[in-house]
């Protein structure tokens, strides 16, 4: 798998990198840098009142994005970076503190805008995700992140904000039988 994933990164390096597309993909990696533009966007939501459940229900799926992925997961596995094995592979960041599986920042991204996508209109709903694809996509342009570390950030993010949901679902259905 990794020598795949390897071969991918380099021919994303080979065929798609350009000047343009780095100032735009590094702009993008950088709205979830720390989850800040999910953290932003949660604090929105969270003053707006007829939005405050949504604002709620997305700083517990960031909150679980954390703890899963950055805290848990990526300590256990503790997956070396692409740029560090990958012969050729040149990063366009700095390098990361931390270990590569899972990508925390399309964890983080997938938590938040599936959470979006379910509650909000689809006019702020489609664009999160849109968001959440790009952030998780430049994490591979960047070659700072495998395939399998992205697919497992939005898959991972994607769980937590169907349980975040779940959890909503049974409180409603307690609240009613009371």
């Amino acid at each position: 798998m990794g020598l795949v994933e390897g071969q991918i990164l380099l021919w994303i390096q080979e065929n798609l990198r350009c000047d343009v597309l780095t100032v735009f993909f590094r702009f993008i990696t950088s709205l979830g840098n720390n989850g800040i533009i999910w953290i932003i966007l949660t604090i929105v939501l969270l003053v707006v009142k007829k939005y405050r459940k949504v604002g709620v229900m997305s700083a517990a799926a960031l909150i679980c994005s954390l703890i899963i992925n950055n805290l848990l997961l990526k300590n256990v596995v503790a997956r070396i970076r692409p740029y560090e094995v990958v012969e050729g592979l040149q990063r366009l960041l700095p390098a990361q503190s931390d270990y590569s599986f899972p990508s925390g920042h399309t964890g983080s991204s997938f938590a938040a805008a599936v959470i979006f996508f379910m509650y909000l209109p689809k006019r702020y709903g489609i664009p999160a995700m849109v968001l959440a694809v790009l952030i998780a996509f430049s994490r591979l342009y960047l070659g700072v992140h495998y395939v399998s570390d992205v697919l497992g950030g939005a898959f991972i993010g994607t769980v937590i904000a169907f349980c975040i949901r779940r959890v909503d679902e049974l409180r409603q259905a307690k609240a009613q039988n009371l």
